[in-house]
């Protein structure tokens, strides 16, 4: 891939465009309004140079990458993208309506595909001009750092089109798992089920939430508590990936936990917002209950 559009300028879509223009890929950023792209473009620049400043990649290195990534306002330039890669909000309906107006500058022999973290690709594809160019890529947050990404299929997916996006994806310096297109695929699968039992732990009154991300750093070795790591995510995410599982499958193992739902009601969304399960106001993060 030469030329990458990325829709959506936000934590996710500043990560790929970094991690792209880092491996000589020309990026075409937008988000609904140029402005966000532009001030995505600067915040990927002060990524940048922070790596500078900890003798990660060179000066030099440094301006190409940045050089090689340009925020545009519509759709129209990414006619000339071999891949363009959604990374909006975790919400079905705002991705379909990208699909359906990206596609109409995708180019015959591009790829459109979704980093979407649960909905179901093949269902997606629908919205897409041609479903066997509609594929899942599933990077991981700061995707700059984290190693993996899921591409996942959908049903009617080309060999050809999965073929290409993986060797994409491995052009990164990614490692690369395939999943089939199921609810959650592999990480958010096994991932969010814990995070959502977490919460139905602290709001039973189990254990404390110091205490309840201890016990899963410690007693299973993660670097990060499941609360701790909620806040990370955004616990308005983790609540729409439940969902998304809870209303795919059916299955009320995946029910919400009403407490995590009562926190993104309040607005308490992590850090982003700078309150979850701990509060972000200070110089250290702080357990709300």
């Amino acid at each position: 891939m030469k030329i990458v559009g990325i829709i959506g300028a936000g934590q996710m879509g500043s990560g790929i465009a970094q991690a792209s223009a880092q491996k000589g890929i020309k990026v075409l950023l937008s988000d609904v309004d140029i402005a966000l792209a532009e001030k995505a473009k600067a915040g990927i620049d002060k990524a940048l140079t922070r790596l500078v400043g900890r003798d990660k990649i060179t000066p030099a290195d440094a301006e190409a990458a940045l050089t090689r990534i340009t925020p545009i306002g519509d759709y129209a330039a990414m006619a000339e993208a071999d891949l363009i890669i959604e990374a909006a909000t975790e919400k079905e309906e705002i991705k379909r309506k990208i699909f359906e107006a990206a596609g109409k500058v995708l180019r015959g022999d591009a790829i459109m595909a979704s980093n979407t973290s649960s909905i179901p690709i093949t269902r997606m594809a629908t919205s897409s001009p041609d479903p066997a160019r509609f594929i899942g890529l599933h990077f991981f947050n700061p995707v700059p750092v984290m190693g993996l990404i899921e591409v996942i299929p959908g049903l009617a997916t080309s060999a050809e089109t999965v073929a290409r996006t993986r060797a994409f994806a491995e052009s990164l310096g990614k490692q690369v798992v395939q999943a089939e297109d199921e609810p959650g695929f592999v990480v958010n699968r096994i991932l969010l089920p814990m995070i959502n039992e977490a919460v139905f732990v602290l709001g039973q009154g189990t254990a404390s939430i110091v205490d309840i991300d201890k016990g899963c750093r410690l007693g299973l070795n993660h670097p990060m508590g499941p609360l701790e790591l909620a806040d990370f995510v955004g616990l308005d995410t983790c609540l729409d990936i439940v969902r998304v599982l809870y209303n795919t499958t059916g299955d009320s193992k995946y029910r919400p936990a009403p407490l995590l739902v009562k926190y993104v009601e309040a607005g308490w969304v992590g850090r982003k917002s700078g309150r979850g399960f701990y509060d972000y106001s200070g110089d250290l993060p702080v357990p709300t209950r």
